[in-house]
């Protein structure tokens, strides 16, 4: 995958891109991490801020969309196409003010690029 499709929505994923996905649950493929707080774009760094409630010690993550691997409309749904551990080691989002840095925001994009490919859920 090239390293600025990390922050589009992949192709196959039809109208999300338009589409507010505040309040959505977030879900991991081992389990769920918590619900996007806010969607954000940027420096053309499409991303979504999830707040992970108890999990993460109460904390928000950022998750660029390119990690999104299936939009559920019907049961606001977003799941994505890592496990529970990979975002939970993710760099740590602290400050609203990193989603507008590009030296975060390209720290999580190298990380979340790293990540192995895995197959899309269906459905």
């Amino acid at each position: 995958m090239p390293i600025d499709s990390i922050w589009s929505y992949a192709p196959d994923l039809g109208q999300v891109q338009g589409q507010d996905l505040t309040d959505y649950t977030v879900v991991a493929s081992d389990g769920t991490i918590g619900h996007v707080d806010r969607q954000a774009d940027h420096h053309g760094m499409r991303h979504l801020v999830v707040d992970t409630g108890v999990w993460v010690f109460g904390s928000s993550l950022l998750v660029p969309v390119g990690v999104v691997a299936a939009v559920h409309a019907g049961e606001r749904q977003v799941t994505l196409a890592c496990t529970r551990a990979e975002v939970k080691a993710a760099p740590r989002f602290r400050t609203d003010s990193e989603t507008m840095d590009p030296a975060y925001l390209t720290a999580v994009g190298d990380y979340y690029h790293r990540l192995p490919a895995r197959e899309s859920p269906t459905g």
